[in-house]
């Protein structure tokens, strides 16, 4: 490459796009890539502070960073995403619909670790829209080795890709509520609401809902005609701590065919429950989902719709970064909750 100055350039073809910044209204590509300067750009460069410019021949063993952008980002993708024209050397990631992102952190860590070169994205299990961004890409200089950007395809050739979205389904989820208080009377229901507008929100079905004492088989007997009116997930609600009265978790062991874990490391949430019967999933539900905006559940009902089968690891591992920061405004998900 040759540093030459502005004024001594007129002629000469841009290899890159050179960016021109606003403070707080503009940054983008001013003069693209392939454009001649002419003597009318040269105060419009010195305005940009570019009183110098490259100029370089590729040889054979090197990479523009057009090429290796769309090189890289190709090399990454794998379902449910695609990526981008590359401009000022950057080529977005972005999600084809509406779905759940899941990235391979490993080999996100790996291919970074290559000098000269860089692969950011959105946090792991993250709930993306159509058209929205969740990864970008780009080499540090203009020009690269080959062996660089080889190196990092066949990381990913030989390594699952490292961002995809998954569909997320609109399974229909039914809900039973427990408690004898609410039952029989006592107090009125107000957990039935707030869990029906979480089915709402993560856009779900809503199937129905049913009521139970604090009797493990009414509790039992409920969710299974839950299951019968089609349910693909049961939200428990209630009953879930140590009180000698909490008798859910009883209920779900009682006919779940496999109980992933009782307790999660996350507050609010800790008393959270999650167990199959057959294909369906069980949600044991706490009370702090009825008095807090945000809990494990909101961390796992996501990945439930994206039709994932939950481990003992999924839950343990939400340990680092299960606190909530109870903020006086919520953001969630913009929010480091669940994130890994």
């Amino acid at each position: 490459m040759k540093k030459i100055k502005v004024e001594n350039a007129i002629g000469t073809i841009l290899a890159h796009d050179l960016t021109k910044i606003v403070p707080g209204k503009f940054k983008g590509a001013r003069f693209k890539k392939g454009h001649i300067i002419t003597k009318d750009d040269i105060e419009v460069l010195k305005d940009m502070g570019k009183n110098h410019i490259y100029s370089f021949v590729l040889n054979e063993n090197s990479l523009h960073e057009n090429e290796s952008a769309i090189t890289m980002g190709k090399a990454a993708i794998g379902k449910g995403v695609y990526t981008t024209k590359p401009s000022e050397g950057k080529v977005n990631i972005k999600a084809q619909k509406r779905g759940l992102l899941k990235i391979n952190k490993k080999v996100l860590e790996r291919v970074n670790n290559i000098d000269l070169l860089m692969l950011a994205t959105l946090h792991n299990n993250t709930i993306v829209e159509k058209d929205q961004t969740v990864a970008a890409t780009r080499i540090i200089p203009l020009v690269i080795e080959k062996e660089k950007i080889e190196r990092f395809k066949n990381i990913c050739k030989y390594e699952d890709s490292i961002v995809s979205v998954k569909p997320m389904y609109n399974l229909k989820t039914g809900i039973i509520v427990t408690g004898s208080e609410v039952y029989y009377g006592r107090i009125k229901d107000k957990f039935g609401d707030i869990l029906k507008n979480k089915i709402d929100t993560y856009q779900s079905e809503y199937v129905g809902i049913k009521y139970a004492p604090d009797d493990p088989k009414l509790i039992s007997k409920a969710m299974l005609e839950l299951i019968d009116m089609g349910a693909e997930v049961i939200l428990a609600s209630g009953g879930m701590s140590v009180d000698a009265d909490d008798v859910t978790p009883l209920a779900i062991r009682d006919i779940s065919t496999e109980v992933i874990s009782y307790g999660s490391p996350v507050l609010p949430g800790s008393m959270f429950m999650v167990a199959y019967r057959n294909d369906v999933t069980i949600l044991g539900i706490p009370g702090c989902g009825m008095y807090h905006k945000v809990t494990v559940f909101d961390v796992i009902y996501p990945r439930v719709l994206a039709k994932e089968k939950l481990s003992k690891q999924d839950i343990t591992s939400l340990a680092y970064g299960g606190l909530c920061m109870k903020c006086e405004i919520c953001n969630y998900p913009i929010c480091p909750l669940g994130k890994m």
